[in-house]
This record gives C-alpha cells, sequence and structure tokens, in this order.
C-alpha cells in the first residue's frame, strides 16, 4: 500500500468546499483543514503508483479553488494509531 499526503493550497474563502470535494475521491482517506503554507493536509493511501497519479493529477488537482499542491510519499509509518475506536465508543467531546 502506498501512502501519501497532498499539501493544498486553497482560494481565500474556499477551504471548506475545497476539502469536502476532495474527501469525495477514490483514495483520500483524511482530510485536514491546517495553519502554515498550506491550507490542506490530505492523506492518500493507494496501491500503485499510477493510482496516486490518477488521484493527484485527476482528481485533487482538478477541484475548483486550487492554487499549488505538493505530494509527499511516506516511505515508512513508526507509529500509526487508531483513534476512531474512541469515538465510537461514545467518547465524544
Amino acid at each position: 500500500m502506498i501512502t501519501a499526503f497532498v499539501l493544498v493550497d486553497v482560494e481565500v474563502d474556499a477551504v471548506p468546499e475545497v476539502a469536502t470535494a476532495i474527501a469525495e475521491l477514490d483514495g483520500v482517506t483524511e482530510v485536514w483543514s491546517v495553519t502554515g503554507r498550506y491550507d490542506l493536509i490530505v492523506k492518500v493511501k493507494v496501491i500503485r503508483n499510477e493510482d496516486l497519479a490518477d488521484v493527484v493529477t485527476a482528481g485533487i488537482d482538478k477541484v475548483p479553488g486550487i492554487r499549488d499542491s505538493e505530494t509527499i510519499i511516506a516511505f515508512r509509518a513508526y507509529s500509526e494509531k487508531v483513534l476512531d475506536a474512541g469515538f465510537a465508543l461514545g467518547l465524544e467531546d
């Protein structure tokens, strides 16, 4: 499995719409709004490099409101904890 993080620069005031559109794309597992140079960080998990190319170039980069993106491919995960289980147990804020 290939994991990549796509850093996305979005037009002002378009973050919610862009994030929602990206979240619906196949291969996208998480979308986070963040501070700093980029507005969104997108986690992508796919089987092949060709699939990653499709998600980024034919999917993410085609969403209206995106100004720029940078893709970072992960080599190795040193820690990947599943936090969703806590939400299923009723541990909401």
